[in-house]
C-alpha cells in the first residue's frame, strides 16, 4: 500500500493507531479498543441509513488500515497488540441493523452482548478467521477484526431475540 501517512509525525501516527493510552494499557488493550468502538458506533452509526452506515464504515476502515499499516512499520513489529484501531474500526459492523431489536430489548443489553461476542470471535478467531492474519500490512491487521465483527453481527441477529 502507498505510505501516504509517512510524513506525519511518529507520535501522531502511533497515538491514532493505539487510541492514545488505550492501546498502551498493560491490561486488555484490545478490549479497551473494542469498548471505544462501541462509543464510536453510538456516536456515528446509530440509526443511520444503509448508505450512511456503509460509507462511514468503509471510510473508517480505509483510514484505519492506513494508520495501522504505518504504525506497524514504525514499530517494526507485525500486528503489535498496542494497535487497537482495528478493533475500534470493526466494532460498528457488529451492530449493523440492531435498531430493530430496541423495541423489545434494552440497547445496553444488545451492546454488552455484541461486545462480548466480538471479543470472543476476535480472540478465538473461529471459522478460518485466523487465516486472514496472513495478509501483510494494514489489511492484515484489520481484516480479521472485520471478519470477527461480521460473524458477531450474524450471531447477534440470530441469538439476541432468543436470549435477551
Amino acid at each position: 500500500m502507498l505510505r501516504i501517512l509517512q510524513r506525519l509525525p511518529t507520535r501522531f501516527v502511533l497515538n491514532v493507531a493505539t487510541l492514545g493510552r488505550l492501546g498502551r494499557s498493560r491490561f486488555f488493550p484490545g478490549t479497551l479498543g473494542a469498548f471505544a468502538g462501541i462509543i464510536w458506533y453510538t456516536l456515528g452509526f446509530w440509526n443511520v441509513t444503509f448508505f450512511q452506515f456503509f460509507l462511514s464504515f468503509l471510510s473508517s476502515v480505509f483510514v484505519g488500515t492506513l494508520f495501522c499499516e504505518e504504525a506497524e512499520i514504525r514499530l517494526g513489529e507485525k500486528d503489535p497488540s498496542c494497535i487497537v484501531l482495528d478493533e475500534f474500526c470493526a466494532m460498528p459492523l457488529c451492530f449493523y441493523g440492531v435498531e430493530r431489536f430496541t423495541g423489545s430489548i434494552s440497547m445496553w443489553k444488545i451492546l454488552l452482548y455484541g461486545f462480548l461476542l466480538f471479543r470472543f470471535c476476535d480472540i478465538v478467531k473461529p471459522l478460518g478467521i485466523r487465516s486472514l492474519q496472513k495478509f501483510k500490512g494494514g489489511a492484515g491487521i484489520i481484516i480479521d477484526d472485520i471478519a470477527a465483527a461480521l460473524l458477531t453481527c450474524l450471531i447477534l441477529h440470530i441469538t439476541a431475540p432468543l436470549f435477551l
